[in-house]
């Protein structure tokens, strides 16, 4: 999990340089990227099982640090020039799971069972067709749409945590709206995918 040396040009991001003026700064230089990204593998099971045991507060605070990991290794790896072919693999991967097992035991049972079939089976698509093209010895990379889809998702399981944490039946429709216009994104997402 070290990092590795880049030939091509690294594209840093507007939220890269937000984030490198601001908490990347709080991350110590031996901390890399590929650490943070574990973090959000290990990090799932627990997220998961609180959401599935029903305590939701904590579920809430497990997935948005989750979530926040996400954008934490990623302008972490280009800023730093830390970028592997581990975390290219891994940290969509910790993405997909993180997104795919919240959708499977909340969305199924408070917004519906085609939103959640739909977000699993796309996503799923996506892993496959970027493992396939790794195979190939095309370079993974994450697009504009995708991030989009990310936010959003991490958005619509936010809103319905907050609505089950604070009983406000009102967020489940937003968090069924954000849902949709993640999958929409999914679709570009998966379309313009530049792996």
């Amino acid at each position: 999990m070290t990092a590795e040396v880049r030939e091509q040009p690294i594209k840093i991001y507007f939220t890269d340089r937000v984030l490198a003026k601001t908490l990347l700064r709080l991350i110590p230089k031996k901390v890399l990227p590929n650490y943070i990204t574990a973090t959000r593998l290990l990090m799932v099971p627990w997220v998961t099982l609180f959401i599935w045991l029903g305590n939701y507060w904590v579920g809430l605070i497990l997935f948005l640090v989750a979530s926040l990991t996400d954008a934490l290794d990623g302008a972490l790896a280009r800023t730093r020039n830390q970028i592997t072919e581990w975390g290219k693999l891994f940290d969509p991967l910790a993405d997909k799971l993180l997104i795919c097992t919240v959708v499977f035991v909340l969305v199924l049972k408070y917004v519906d069972f085609f939103t959640a079939w739909v977000i699993i089976i796309i996503e799923s698509v996506i892993v496959v067709a970027a493992l396939l093209k790794k195979r190939n010895g095309t370079d993974i990379q994450a697009n504009f749409w995708g991030k989009i889809k990310m936010i959003l998702q991490v958005a619509g399981v936010a809103f319905l945590l907050l609505s089950l944490v604070f009983n406000l039946d009102a967020l489940i429709p937003v968090s069924r709206g954000t849902f949709y216009a993640a999958i929409a994104f999914a679709i570009i997402s998966f379309f313009t995918y530049s792996i």
